[in-house]
């Protein structure tokens, strides 16, 4: 396991909650664990992983995430898929 990809999920679950997210880093990590990705025409992404799926907005301008409500939606995500630092 890439150190980077467990360093990308880390931020998800930082506190305070971080806002400076990049996207191509964590769609790489996502991926590397199994993820499957699809970016619709909205700039939205579908993100499958262990059955479940979740559709987050993607930023507009940069490349971070920086809004608190999305990360916060991927976050309970990933915890329900069991994708945490804890398990990684």
């Amino acid at each position: 396991m890439s150190h980077k990809h467990k360093v990308i999920i880390e931020k998800v679950f930082a506190h305070p909650i971080a806002t400076n997210i990049d996207w191509k880093k964590l769609e790489h990590a996502l991926e590397h664990f199994g993820a499957e990705i699809e970016i619709s025409n909205s700039n939205r992404a579908k993100i499958i992983l262990r059955d479940k799926e979740i559709v987050i907005g993607l930023p507009h301008h940069g490349h971070e995430i920086a809004d608190k409500a999305e990360v916060t939606q991927l976050r309970h995500f990933l915890e329900e898929v069991k994708l945490t630092p804890d398990t990684i």
